[in-house]
């Protein structure tokens, strides 16, 4: 046993030392992709020499990072068939559905139109290259969303069925992938990417101010970034709201992790500061914390839209104790229940299998029966207690914090930055907020890279929800190939993201130093 915990522990820490490199530069190519498309769209419209300068000085960072990106990218697919090769069986003809769309169709379109955006100009008319600029951006968003339509199924697997004669899950409706949870998710991530970019391009701006060169050129940069930016940041704050709703109705374990809630109420409060109690569990008298600040009704809201609602807690949970929308205390399925229907489902299986073999078509039916009843609550029979099936309470409560206080700093960051900007171009006299606007900038990957921490911590221990935990969905392999390869891949990433960041800097510091605006009348 403690070797199978191993192997899941280094397994997950590989996927995600995986998952966080890449997710650095995959919101700054969503983003910057687009800002790029419009500033060579005003080129086009103005034949401005220096709109022609901004769009290529962006669409030069944008290519180092593309480039980077696609690199971490491959690797993290590849790590479904090598390390969870389990869970690939299990979904392979759902999971694999999407990515071989993104794969066919999103990266096709990137790899062939960004060749053409970074490499076409003079070769092509302006006219198909500003196609192929906005072709590239468009490819980018929807590599994106048939990789969160996938990981949202993760999260709310829905729009197949269990097939007991090949033991895996298969597809029945193609178009149920695209739930709420998958939409949300999708334009959450999209939306918080644009907000990310305009930061990268205001703190680079304002390098530039820093320095005293090109003000004009970062000047009108820093326009374009804190207006793209901010539509961005509210677009991620209403989509964010969206997917707490989906997070209440389908993962309701998730949310009270989330705000470390062990035991809910009508009109419940929304924790804003707190300090969590490291010696409370599920099912003792402790507090949930030793300091708090709240707002009150502030997760009811949240959670359902109603002021008034019941939101379970983890011990809520998992007892089974849920409110009507009458107020009454009703009874669901607790996880003592769904441990034990779990096993019935497995047992069924396994009588399944043996009626097949054995020709015997009502004992096949019988079981089959059986399993359907019980089958959703399948991956709950791979536990031994209740508690193995709480998320890390403390990890994905201190997550959501940074991710909100973050967003809701950079949402008055680009508020700021508008009023200094269209103020007598007061923001080239303000040194204090030029350096921070450039401090701000690895702090909105911090508050990304924390998003993405709540979406994927507090959905553990689940690989699918419900259906198959991270102790079943791993690969046979020793835990010592994990280990070398985890490291190969810490050592590796971290290499290319110190190219990356030093690429950039020499180039932004060479490219400032060069006349990147001149009088329209020059």
């Amino acid at each position: 046993m403690e070797n199978l915990t191993s192997l899941v522990d280094w397994s997950r820490l590989q996927f995600a030392i995986t998952a966080i490199y890449h997710w650095l530069f995959v919101p700054l190519t969503l983003g910057l992709s687009v800002i790029v498309a419009v500033m060579e769209s005003v080129y086009l419209k103005t034949k401005s020499d220096n709109w022609l300068r901004a769009t290529k000085f962006w669409m030069t960072l944008l290519a180092i990072n593309f480039a980077v990106g696609v690199a971490t990218g491959l690797i993290l697919e590849f790590e479904f068939g090598t390390n969870w090769s389990n869970y690939s069986w299990f979904v392979g003809d759902i999971f694999g559905a999407p990515l071989a769309i993104e794969g066919i169709v999103a990266f096709f379109m990137e790899a062939t139109f960004g060749a053409v955006m970074f490499f076409g100009w003079n070769k092509v008319s302006p006219r198909f290259h500003l196609l192929s600029t906005w072709l590239t951006a468009i490819g980018a968003s929807i590599s994106a969303l048939w990789i969160l339509v996938a990981n949202a199924w993760m999260q709310y697997p829905v729009g197949m069925e269990f097939d007991p004669a090949q033991m895996r899950n298969v597809m029945n409706d193609f178009w149920a992938l695209f739930s709420g949870v998958a939409v949300n998710k999708f334009f959450h991530a999209v939306f918080s990417g644009w907000a990310l970019s305009g930061v990268f391009v205001i703190g680079v701006s304002c390098y530039m101010l820093w320095r005293k060169r090109n003000v004009r050129f970062a000047v009108n940069s820093i326009k374009a970034g804190a207006w793209f930016g901010l539509a961005g940041m509210l677009l991620t704050m209403q989509t964010g709201d969206g997917s707490a709703v989906e997070v209440a109705r389908h993962q309701p374990m998730k949310l009270a992790a989330m705000e470390g809630l062990y035991h809910g109420h009508t009109g419940q409060s929304l924790t804003g500061i707190a300090i969590l109690n490291p010696d409370k569990e599920w099912d003792n008298a402790e507090d949930e914390y030793l300091f708090e600040i709240s707002i009150p009704y502030g997760l009811s809201i949240l959670a359902n839209h109603d002021i008034d609602s019941f939101v379970p807690g983890i011990s809520d949970i998992i007892q089974g104790i849920s409110i009507n929308a009458e107020g009454d205390t009703v009874s669901t399925v607790s996880y003592a229940e769904r441990i034990e229907r779990g096993k019935l489902a497995h047992k069924a299986l396994a009588e399944y299998d043996a009626a097949r073999k054995a020709g015997d078509n009502e004992a096949l039916a019988a079981a089959e029966s059986e399993l359907r009843i019980n089958y959703p609550y399948f991956g709950y029979a791979y536990f031994k207690d209740v508690k193995e099936a709480i998320p890390p309470v403390g990890l994905t409560f201190t997550m959501f914090r940074i991710m909100v206080v973050l967003g809701s700093y950079f949402l008055l960051f680009f508020v700021v930055t508008l009023i200094l900007v269209y103020r007598k171009d007061l923001i080239t006299r303000a040194r204090w907020f030029q350096l921070a606007a450039m401090v701000s900038v690895p702090f909105m990957w911090i508050c990304s890279e924390a998003g993405w921490a709540v979406a994927e911590v507090g959905r553990q221990p689940w690989t699918i929800q419900d259906l198959l935990p991270t102790c079943a969905a791993i690969s046979d392999i020793p835990t010592s190939s994990v280990v070398i390869t985890f490291w190969m891949f810490a050592a590796v990433f971290t290499l290319l993201l110190a190219a990356e960041v030093t690429i950039m800097c020499k180039y932004v510091d060479k490219k400032s130093k060069e006349p990147l605006y001149l009088p329209e009348n020059a």
